[in-house]
């Protein structure tokens, strides 16, 4: 499948860049048999970058991966699931620790090039011994093999009921790079990180701040514009490595082939940020919410997070119901410039609104376009040149169901 300068690689997965490794197994942090334990590996120190949750209560792993990134380079990360060690004091730090020494130990790096991520329940001490016993058993598991790769992306879920995970194919000075992606997040998804991990691996050779500043961009153009349920996460990571092993010269934004890197990269960013809308705990839709016309890009970054977080849009999705008033009504509450005389909205190519007019429409069709697994809510404010997209999921029973006994 090609898209304008990059090819989507199906099968693709993070072990495909050249130089990386991957792997998981159950190590007892779950009650059930699921993988609970997995890690990435580098052949080489790979130039890395991180952007991280902005929930002031920051999980141990946070300050350890913070500590490893100061010079930019990282060769391995190690996952937990079933467990955040997040409120967790003094000990769930001297947690996040061992479980750096560890993997540096088993996988043959150095402490300081490891990352550390965990996700799971708050406010329970990982089970150490569990931990490390998962630990010494990963390099037996850590392969450059589809297998090693599936392995990983299984360790790393919770609620989630998917895998999530892309590749891409881009040429740079006339070489094959691959982008490739793997995530997990289900529920307490909101705009500005949320609750997930996720992990990008690339064998392009980039500098270290042309990474960073594309991994932010690329961040606010997909993972900060989802949400299932309003909340933020303590843990949520995103991890970019480059081990540059592909041949190209230095990518940076003068490079002549930049803007289809970056392209690639945010495609890759924008189809995980998806499927962990998709995959929101208890849904039964991905709802895309797309606004033009505004005063600028970030006025409609606000008013699409807006929409897409609002309860009762959701609630109205997952009913099939096409009440617009719900949408012009969160739109009209995002706090940005706004003409209430000029605004359309059309579910899918449906109109219901034009120029802020109610639209007669045919509510056999609006209903069954709505029964669909994907609903798209375009809005144009005709306001200025300003566009966005966010995406989410329905409000459903389950969701209730699944949270209300999360730790129990």
């Amino acid at each position: 499948m090609s898209k304008v300068g990059f090819t989507v690689v199906n099968g693709g997965s993070i072990v495909t860049p050249r130089g990386f490794t991957a792997g998981g197994l159950h190590c007892g942090l779950k009650n059930t048999d699921r993988n609970d334990i997995g890690a990435i590996r580098c052949e080489v120190e790979a130039t890395a970058a991180a952007v991280y949750t902005t929930n002031v209560f920051q999980a141990a792993p946070l300050k350890v991966t913070r500590e490893s990134l100061v010079d930019g380079r990282l060769q391995a990360v190690v996952v937990n699931s079933g467990n955040a060690n997040a409120c967790t004091g003094q000990q769930g730090e001297r947690d996040a620790y061992a479980m750096r020494a560890a993997a540096a130990r088993e996988l043959g790096v150095a402490e300081s090039n490891v990352a550390v991520a965990s996700t799971g329940v708050i406010g329970e001490h990982l089970k150490m011994d569990r931990v490390l016993g998962g630990i010494s058993s990963l390099p037996d598991r850590v392969n450059g093999e589809s297998d090693g790769a599936e392995q990983f992306t299984q360790a790393i879920l919770t609620t989630d009921l998917v895998k999530k995970e892309a590749c891409v194919a881009v040429e740079v000075d006339g070489v094959t790079v691959h982008i490739a992606g793997a995530a997990k997040g289900s529920g307490m998804i909101h705009p500005n990180m949320a609750t997930m991990l996720a992990f990008m691996t690339c064998d392009a050779a980039i500098g270290q701040a042309a990474l960073h500043q594309l991994l932010k961009q690329a961040t606010d153009n997909s993972f900060n514009m989802i949400t299932v349920d309003g909340d933020t996460s303590t843990n949520d990571m995103l991890i970019a490595m480059a081990s540059g092993l592909a041949g190209n010269r230095e990518l940076d934004a003068g490079h002549p082939d930049w803007e289809a890197f970056a392209e690639a990269f945010t495609y890759i960013c924008q189809e995980l940020a998806k499927a962990i809308a998709r995959d929101g705990e208890g849904a039964t839709k991905l709802v895309e919410v797309s606004v033009s016309g505004a005063v600028s890009d970030a006025s409609a970054q606000a008013i699409a997070k807006t929409v897409i977080g609002s309860s009762l849009v959701k609630s109205a999705v997952f009913g099939a119901d096409a009440n617009w008033g719900r949408i012009i009504a969160a739109v009209g509450r995002a706090g940005e410039p706004v003409n209430p005389d000029t605004v359309d909205i059309r579910l899918g190519d449906i109109i219901v609104l034009s120029q802020s007019s109610p639209v007669a429409f045919d509510e056999a069709e609006a209903l069954s376009y709505l029964r669909g697994d994907t609903v798209r809510i375009i809005v144009d404010l005709h306001h200025g040149n300003g566009t966005a997209t966010a995406w989410g999921c329905d409000l459903t029973y389950d969701y209730v169901r699944i949270n209300a006994a999360y730790r129990t």
